[in-house]
């Protein structure tokens, strides 16, 4: 078939203005034809366009909804802005849990759990849905946050049309199969061309040398390690610098200091200096530390660079000051908006989660335009922000996990490296790699030459998830439901074919017994002769199952047991029921979804003010960083004393019962930051706040948004179990001062940074 047997796919390519590549072509086919796709290629390929693609179709679609999902709040925003643009802003919505835009248009980007929680309340939102685009699904993988979007894949409706976008994993196929098997009709896309060629390079202390050359020597994106490295690994090397002979480089001009000397680490400046100085700017380095980010600025600064120019300048100081005109005196003093200014002006900016959103923004849109040069950012980068680079630069191949150096991986490798070089933008990208000492030439060209790396689920049911299935499915459907989770198809293949089939058996078995209830006479005996021999073969499925592996299933068995003997859950009649306890339950995200429904259930918050609820919230939601191990500084009174004590009281309890029901167990609760939320709550200025906490005001402002959503939880928690009509006036109460409290602390520049 052609194109133009696509009239959607021939409007659509006609008005983008470039051509599509056959990848991209093959996924928007297959999506006009009402099928969904999982499309797994290179970073900076053009992946995006089929999502565009899904939302142009969504909107020839007479009240069809589009949702277009992403793993972090600023890549959800981003796209929001982007979306905006293209279609109006009355046109797109945007939800991320803190922050809630016209819920209800016909385009709405949100982040994944904002979609799972969706699922699970049975909102109204999900009436008309005709597409969900799931950006970096292959995030499936990650040990905290994956499992959302299995749940997603697994209880969206069949009529949902899924647009999964993924890096170029090596088991795309069997990724593919999974989500054929579950919802059928899916077709997976994999392309491994990379339309811009990426090159791979070391930076020495001397000179910018390839990490692969040709027969001649010259520059090429793979062939035979470079000789003169293989030098320096063993201790030779040679004199002299080539002014950056690894990318042809400039001789003519260079802005400050020569780029690199002989015989000294190179720093964080002396990288700035040879990206600039062989044309490899803008670029993007990275470096695993957010302390170290704002100190390369600074070392940049120290040192003279500078890669504007003045009507650049210009500009620069314009955006900036435009973004932050709300700003008091005491705030900028206390951000630092002078130093980060001076950083922008000159081109240079940092790049991570420890920084205000608005500043992340600003240096988002002026890298965009290419006015921002050079940022040192950490790995939260990668998340597929749009910020194109000509160059990636890779300060060192380890980093820090909360308790060992490991080295860099290959997904993560390719992930970083993935950002050099965009479409439409650069004809070549350009890795770089900063040389020490430890560097391994085999390990660094096998991180390069890897391509691809596997998807491996990290899916396992959790006690909200289990109150969620079971209030929309009896037991066994629950539990045949979670045979067929990406976990399971790993563990055994075979083990989803048979839940599928299963699941289609008892969908046929409840027909069954409906029509058998209808009938009579000799009719009512058929149906009922039909339905137990179907139900003889749907128990020998299940029996089949079982004896296979089970191992999801099982661990529902473990969960179920305990919140039966949490109470959560009840039996009556012989079948499972959520108690009314379990409405509270489900309304509560998290891994510590147990522990906060425990503490809510047994008032344990008893006594608590708006700011003291506050206060431990952030205690329930807080995750210390590593060097975050003084004792909790808690605040003044006895009562916030006493709460903290009986929260800690049933932590123990549940860790008990974890370890005895073999599950896993949750993290202590942590009061790190409990003073600063309470103080900040009472009214604080945000200039005591920081001086106080000692964190950076991203870092507040991230964990105030922590709060927020968890009161915001509390809240609609409450007001389901008074709707369930259990202890209406106390948890009434309670659902009024969390409504109170998030008011207290959505505030300055809280508030103002919810719309970024």
């Amino acid at each position: 078939m052609t194109i133009a047997e696509y009239p959607a796919l021939e409007h659509f390519s006609g008005k983008i203005g470039y051509t599509l590549d056959e990848f991209q072509i093959s996924a928007c086919e297959r999506l006009e034809e009402g099928r969904s796709v999982l499309v797994a290629a290179p970073t900076g390929s053009g992946k995006t366009t089929i999502a565009e693609f899904a939302v142009y179709l969504a909107r020839r679609e007479r009240d069809a909804k589009i949702f277009y999902t992403a793993p972090i709040k600023a890549l959800s925003n981003q796209k929001f802005h982007e979306l905006c643009a293209e279609y109006g802003e009355d046109e797109v919505g945007l939800l991320t849990g803190d922050v809630n835009i016209r819920g209800d248009a016909p385009i709405v980007v949100m982040t994944t759990e904002v979609l799972r929680n969706m699922i699970y309340a049975e909102s109204s939102a999900l009436a008309d849905l005709a597409f969900v685009v799931l950006d970096e699904v292959h995030y499936l993988g990650d040990r905290f946050r994956g499992a959302v979007w299995e749940e997603i894949i697994l209880h969206l409706p069949r009529s949902v049309r899924l647009v999964g976008l993924s890096a170029t994993v090596s088991n795309a196929e069997e990724f593919g199969d999974w989500m054929h098997a579950v919802r059928g009709d899916t077709d997976v896309i994999l392309s491994e061309h990379r339309p811009v060629p990426l090159y791979q390079h070391v930076l020495t202390s001397k000179e910018l040398l390839p990490l692969y050359v040709g027969h001649e020597g010259e520059l090429v994106a793979r062939g035979r390690l470079n000789p003169e490295l293989r030098m320096l690994e063993t201790g030779g090397g040679r004199g002299g610098r080539s002014g950056g002979r690894g990318r042809g480089g400039r001789n003519d001009r260079s802005r400050g200091r020569a780029p690199v000397r002989p015989s000294r680490r190179v720093s964080r400046a002396d990288i700035a200096r040879a990206l600039d100085e062989t044309e490899l700017l803008p670029a993007i380095v990275f470096v695993f530390s957010r302390n170290g980010c704002d100190q390369a600025v600074r070392q940049c600064l120290y040192d003279g660079i500078r890669l504007t120019t003045r009507e650049e300048r210009e500009e620069i100081r314009r955006v900036a000051l435009a973004e932050i005109d709300g700003m008091t005196d005491e705030e900028r003093r206390v951000l630092g908006v002078s130093e980060w200014l001076a950083g922008l002006e000159r081109g240079i900016a940092a790049h991570h989660a420890g920084l205000l959103p608005a500043f992340k923004s600003v240096v988002e849109r002026l890298f965009q335009r290419r006015l921002v040069k050079l940022v040192y950012a950490t790995e939260t980068l990668a998340l597929g922000i749009n910020m194109p680079a000509r160059a990636v630069a890779i300060e060192r191949l380890d980093k820090f996990n909360g308790e060992d150096r490991v080295p860099l991986t290959s997904g993560e490798y390719t992930q970083l490296t993935g950002r050099a070089g965009r479409r439409g933008i650069d004809t070549e990208g350009h890795a770089v790699v900063v040389w020490s000492d430890g560097v391994d030439l085999e390990s660094l060209a096998h991180l390069a030459g890897a391509r691809s790396f596997p998807v491996r689920s990290s899916f396992r049911p959790t006690a909200n998830m289990a109150v969620n299935l079971l209030q929309r499915m009896d037991f066994e459907r629950a539990r045949d439901t979670l045979e067929l989770s990406f976990a399971q198809f790993q563990a055994d293949r075979e083990v989803v074919d048979h839940a599928r089939a299963l699941r289609a058996e008892q969908e046929s078995l409840a027909g069954y017994d409906e029509a058998a209830a209808r009938a009579q006479g000799s009719d009512r005996k058929r149906w009922e002769d039909r339905a137990r021999k179907l139900r003889r073969k749907v128990e020998r499925g299940r029996r089949q199952i079982a004896s296979r592996t089970g191992t999801i299933a099982r661990t529902f068995d473990r969960v179920v047991e305990q919140l039966l003997t949490l109470g959560y859950l009840e039996e009556a009649s012989g079948e499972l029921e959520v108690a009314p306890w379990g409405e509270l339950l489900r309304r509560i995200y998290g891994d510590r979804d147990l522990l906060v429904a425990e503490c809510l259930r047994h008032d344990t918050l008893r006594g608590l003010d708006a700011a003291g609820l506050a206060a431990m919230c952030c205690v329930l939601s807080y995750e210390p960083r590593r060097d975050d191990d003084g004792d909790p500084r808690l605040p003044g009174g006895a009562v916030f004393a006493g709460a903290y004590d009986r929260v800690l009281d049933i932590w123990v309890r549940l860790d008990d019962l974890a370890e005895q029901h073999r599950l896993p167990r949750s993290e202590m609760p942590h009061a790190g930051l409990a003073k600063t939320m309470h103080e900040w709550a009472r009214g604080q200025s945000i200039e005591r706040i920081l001086e106080s906490a000692g964190i950076g005001a991203g870092d507040f402002v991230r964990w105030s948004k922590q709060t927020i959503d968890l009161l915001d939880q509390i809240s609609q928690a409450c007001e389901a179990a008074v709707r369930a009509g259990i202890d209406e006036d106390r948890l009434g109460a309670l659902a009024q001062l969390a409504r109170e409290a998030k008011r207290s602390v959505r505030r300055g520049i809280v508030e103002a940074s919810s719309s970024n």
